[in-house]
């Protein structure tokens, strides 16, 4: 949605597609959206909330990003 800083909107955006084509797992995550019939915007969108989520977990509990 259109809400909140549209710079921290960007990067998240742009971080999200960025994280798509490097990590396998967000790859994955991005293909089974893909696959469920979402439009492109759609499932990148959901990647980028994944993604906030696991900043937020990282920030939180104050650890380093650990790709299982």
């Amino acid at each position: 949605s259109k809400r909140g800083s549209p710079y921290l909107r960007r990067a998240l955006w742009l971080a999200a597609v960025s994280a798509s084509r490097s990590n396998p797992d967000l790859a994955t995550y991005l293909q089974h959206r893909l696959d469920q019939g979402k439009p492109w915007g759609t499932a990148m969108g959901a990647v980028a909330r994944k993604l906030l989520s696991r900043m937020y977990v990282i920030l939180k509990h104050n650890r380093p990003y650990e790709v299982r």
